[in-house]
């Protein structure tokens, strides 16, 4: 991904006053090195072109270059002309500044970077990051304290994608259950999705599968495990269970063993029920209960790992 990079390499190189040319685009907080700046005066050969600011004639990329010039006491220096907006120029700058020459300090690079998200929100974290020279984690906490929602950024590659992908999936299902004639592009514009989404929320609707994929939602996908007695033959299913822990008296006789009863008795299905439930279920109600009953099944899940886990410290203790 180029950061107007390629305008800059098509400008021809002109000679200009020194004199012309000022600082002020620099994303270095603690000014140039002139202990750089003198080395490169000692050298014999000519040093590259710098990159100057057009409607401001501001150095872009070159300072170093610029005071060695002023040093030497050189009347010209060769430049290449960048055409943008001042921001656009600082973007420059700081992508020109972490390519080549003197690095920039992490602290550089991190008050660049803020400045970029504030200028340039509709930018994704990797290419905020491709410009700046962090990592895309490091940009996304700079874009919490900068405070700069968007609905949809720019990737590395040029194209769109929405913020919040999950929320758009869900509201092309409620567009499907509302209007299940209406055309897969005309839901995929509406809520701002490829047709291709829309295409696998659809897909997921029809199947009963949840809209949004696990990773979206940052979480695991969990596998149901089939319960299995002794020699590997299958154990008893959910009712014969629960009808065994509800005859238990020392859960029956706690305030604790009661509250976790009732709740187990509260998701009682019985295996047959569960097509004709399925069936009854609205269209446009479908992706909540999917996300609802999946939570519901990460939570009993995590309870039983935390009550396996307990007995495994006591039988070791």
């Amino acid at each position: 991904m180029e950061f107007y990079e390629t305008a800059v390499a098509e400008s021809p190189v002109v000679r200009v006053p020194v004199e012309s040319v000022g600082t002020g685009v620099s994303p270095r907080l603690g000014g140039e090195d002139l202990e750089h700046v003198r080395t490169l005066a000692a050298l014999d050969e000519e040093l590259p072109p710098i990159t100057v600011l057009r409607s401001s004639m501001e150095v872009i990329d070159g300072a170093h270059r610029l005071m060695a010039a002023r040093l030497k006491g050189d009347p010209r220096i060769a430049v290449r002309f960048f055409d943008g907006t001042a921001e656009e120029a600082f973007v420059l700058a700081v992508r020109l500044n972490i390519t080549h020459g003197l690095p920039l300090s992490p602290r550089d690079r991190l008050i660049a970077a803020l400045r970029i998200v504030a200028s340039h929100p509709d930018w994704s974290d990797r290419k905020v990051a491709a410009a700046s020279g962090l990592s895309a984690k490091t940009v996304a906490s700079l874009r919490v304290r900068a405070g700069t929602p968007v609905d949809t950024r720019v990737g590395l590659d040029g194209r769109l994608r929405p913020t919040d992908p999950a929320r758009r999936r869900e509201r092309a299902a409620e567009l499907i259950g509302e209007r299940p004639n209406a055309s897969l592009r005309e839901i995929a514009a509406e809520a701002g999705i490829g047709l291709g989404t829309a295409k696998d929320v659809r897909d997921r609707l029809r199947s009963g599968q949840d809209v949004i994929p696990p990773k979206l939602r940052g979480v695991r996908e969990v596998t149901p495990r089939r319960s299995e007695g002794r020699g590997g033959a299958p154990g008893p299913g959910f009712p014969e269970v629960f009808e065994v822990l509800h005859k238990d008296p020392a859960l029956r006789s706690t305030e604790v063993g009661r509250a976790v009863l009732r709740m187990l008795a509260t998701h009682r299905v019985e295996p047959d029920q569960l097509s004709r439930l399925a069936a009854g279920i609205p269209v446009h109600a479908r992706a909540k209960l999917v996300r609802a009953a999946r939570l519901c099944a990460e939570l009993w899940t995590q309870f039983g790992d935390e009550v396996e886990d307990r007995d495994r410290r006591d039988e070791a203790s």
